[in-house]
């Protein structure tokens, strides 16, 4: 792991009752999840990181990437265009629009890199907190954790989707919550989709986990232009080999 890595569990978390709660109901929050220096030093850094952020969004099946300086060259009818083609597509399904910062998948090189965020998602995948996981969603074969920055920003969503994809092994999702001071009508919110048309949701904090099974129906909802933030977490599955 990063040599300089600060990261480490919060003290006090209750881990017989989340196993209840998740065996339960498919979902907890883990609040706070790491020490209050670890959370802070990663949303210092995820901040610094301004030309590193990437818009993605999808197109059907396909999935495009618009790099800093790209977005920064739009012009307003660019622009425009843009966010008409991406509310068309929602009507009619799936789609997304947020901004993101990749880790590297092999382990290796999330080890020898010298970015916090590589080594957090290291962390995940170490002994300690792999026991954590395990114990909480009774998946022993859960082996490692892979993960991404995610920011959403006005105009920026996910529609309803199960993270079930062929291959990927994964047994559930996680959603590290680093926004501070977030109103609920701004939207950004992690709706789970129930079998019956109701809903339940999270609204984005601060140190906070959130931990789902996988597959599971959920969402982000629309953030609105108005939002006096950015939606900033990390986000990723814990899975097997």
């Amino acid at each position: 792991m990063h040599a300089q890595s600060p990261f480490g569990l919060a003290g006090g978390i209750d881990r017989k009752r989340l196993r209840v709660d998740y065996q339960r109901n498919g979902h907890v929050r883990i609040d706070p999840f790491l020490t209050d220096a670890a959370a802070y030093a990663l949303i210092g850094h995820l901040a610094a990181r301004k030309e590193d952020w990437r818009i993605v969004l999808n197109s059907g099946e396909k999935v495009f990437e618009i790099d800093h300086t790209a977005a920064a060259a739009m012009n307003v009818a660019q622009h425009t265009a843009l966010d008409n083609a991406v509310q068309e597509a929602a009507r009619h399904g799936f789609q997304f629009r947020y901004s993101a910062i990749r880790v590297p998948d092999a382990a290796e090189a999330r080890v020898r890199s010298a970015h916090l965020l590589d080594s957090f998602v290291a962390f995940l995948s170490s002994p300690a907190t792999l026991d954590l996981i395990r114990f909480i969603t009774g998946q022993d074969a859960i082996a490692f954790a892979d993960g991404q920055a995610t920011r959403y920003c006005g105009g920026d969503f996910l529609t309803a989707h199960d993270d079930d994809v062929a291959g990927k092994n994964r047994h559930a999702a996680y959603v590290l919550g680093l926004t501070e001071q977030w109103r609920a009508e701004w939207g950004g919110l992690l709706l789970f989709h129930h079998d019956d048309g109701g809903l339940s949701c999270t609204t984005p904090a601060f140190n906070t986990l959130d931990l789902f099974r996988v597959p599971q129906l959920h969402s982000v909802s629309y953030v609105a232009p108005s939002a006096g933030a950015s939606r900033t977490s990390v986000t990723g599955w814990f899975r097997s080999a």
